[in-house]
């Protein structure tokens, strides 16, 4: 008999507890950067120096990053589910956990890809991507991250796992990045939907929503608890 079919929505919330600052934080990832300097066409073209060093530095911290509970949680799951994990994080923190369908919406930090052949996508070695690092087609290699202003590819694939789940969990997002914030309403009425969020999205309305009003693992270790009744266990 097949395992009924889980997806999860994870965002930055999730890394957070391994030491990878939210998006955004004020103190942290962005270290004081305008957000279109570091994470757009516009910024690549007027400074693609700044932003490899800025890529270059995010790297090097997820390197030595390593998963927490939370993500420990989504691969226990496997026992009893069939676990695609959508995520918009472009760590690898999710596989090196152990995590076997792992989908990234925004990109993945440790590729890059050809600027003049969008196909042409590499695994990196190490945490440095410079000036004068080429594909094989000559052409500057830049990071294999979907920056503001840019077309998610992925989304399609991930609209058609989440309308396939029959259980949908949000964690470590808010939410209110789009197109991904949008998966939540392709979920079928009959479907659980649990939210894991301190802050209560204003969501309530929808039906088989559960909000979990906990961060991260804490959220994750009560979702599984919840799921795992349902088996008797």
């Amino acid at each position: 008999m097949p395992k009924p079919k889980l997806a999860v929505l994870s965002g930055a919330g999730i890394s957070a507890e391994s030491g990878i600052p939210t998006f955004r934080d004020a103190n942290g990832l962005w270290e004081g950067h305008d957000v279109m300097e570091v994470a757009s066409p516009q910024g690549w073209q007027s400074n693609p120096e700044l932003v490899l060093e800025f890529y270059n530095q995010r790297r090097k911290a997820a390197l030595n990053a390593v998963p927490n509970r939370g993500h420990e949680i989504l691969v226990e799951l496997e026992q009893w589910y069939d676990v695609t994990v959508i995520t918009q994080n472009v760590d690898n923190l999710h596989e090196k956990a152990g995590s076997s369908k792992v989908l990234h919406l925004h990109g993945e930090l440790f590729k890059s890809r050809s600027t003049v052949d969008e196909s042409l996508v590499y695994q990196m070695s190490g945490w440095e991507l410079n000036l004068g690092d080429y594909c094989e087609k000559g052409s500057q290699l830049r990071p294999h991250i979907v920056w503001f202003g840019e077309s998610v590819p992925m989304m399609d694939d991930a609209a058609r796992l989440s309308r396939a789940a029959e259980v949908f969990i949000v964690v470590g997002t808010s939410l209110v990045v789009y197109p991904a914030a949008g998966l939540l309403n392709t979920i079928g009425p009959e479907v659980p939907k649990y939210i894991i969020d301190p802050n209560m999205p204003s969501i309530s309305s929808m039906p088989n929503l559960f909000l979990v009003e906990k961060i991260g693992s804490a959220g994750l270790t009560e979702v599984k608890e919840r799921l795992l009744r349902s088996y008797g266990l």
